[in-house]
């Protein structure tokens, strides 16, 4: 498989003493790639910088073959990308906000506003105020907004926080149309482990800034964890041990 976000030794110091340290990691081309941990993990961190919004004090991130720190523009070329929350004009409605996004692909044509709607099922409430809308709609209209340029590569900073369940399988439903309709491979960060199981074909454990674990779900159990909450577990104890006797 092509291997289409490459991540080598990737660490990002606070002057909290706080980040990400020599972070590996890889998503190849028809994956769902969960990256999992709990808040402050590092997750967002690692995402900031894979999509220029931050800088790492060394490593490397390649996105399809391209260096972010020296190639950004062919690096994000085929990236749609949802970091945190997603932001909208509230004062407009759902489809003025895609038109104005859409002013930053000169390729998108009118008529993929309409396509993008109606996968993220927003075609019904496409005229009124971003204002009105619920948590759920914001996200699936962030979504809608990320998918305009039909990416290859869909990077997701904790889509489904803050939603109530009917908004979060709305959210992993949406993902795995996507996925198969429109072949789009994704990076997902979550701290919902539950989540990660439903829809992901790999997983990456992130814990106090360092990836302790990565690849599929199935091998990551081994056969000793009945789930992956359970592994999450005991990776979480053996670190606290290691760091105990450093």
């Amino acid at each position: 498989m092509q291997k289409i976000v490459e991540i080598e030794g990737l660490t990002k110091v606070f002057s909290n003493n706080r980040g990400i340290h020599d972070v590996n990691m890889t998503v190849e081309r028809g994956d769902i790639y969960g990256f999992f941990g709990p808040n402050g993990a590092g997750k967002t961190t690692v995402m900031k910088i894979m999509t220029g919004l931050a800088r790492a004090n060394k490593g490397k991130v390649r996105l399809f073959g391209y260096d972010v720190a020296t190639h950004f523009e062919q690096a994000m070329a085929k990236v749609g990308v949802l970091i945190e929350t997603a932001e909208a004009y509230t004062y407009m409605s759902g489809r003025r906000n895609l038109e104005l996004a859409a002013r930053f692909y000169p390729e998108v044509e009118k008529q993929r506003i309409d396509e993008v709607l109606e996968i993220v099922g927003l075609t019904s409430f496409q005229q009124e105020k971003v204002a009105q809308y619920s948590l759920g709609m914001k996200q699936r209209l962030g979504l809608a907004s990320a998918i305009l340029s039909r990416p290859e590569l869909l990077i997701l900073d904790e889509p489904t926080n803050g939603l109530d369940i009917e908004g979060m399988v709305q959210i992993r439903e949406i993902i795995l149309k996507l996925a198969k309709e429109e072949q789009i491979s994704f990076l997902i960060s979550s701290h919902l482990i539950h989540e990660m199981e439903l829809m992901c074909n790999r997983i990456g454990i992130i814990y106090g800034g360092k990836l302790i674990r990565e690849g599929v779900p199935s091998a990551l159990l081994e056969g000793r964890f009945a789930t992956l909450e359970e592994l999450f577990l005991h990776e979480v104890s053996e670190e606290r041990k290691v760091a105990a006797h450093a």
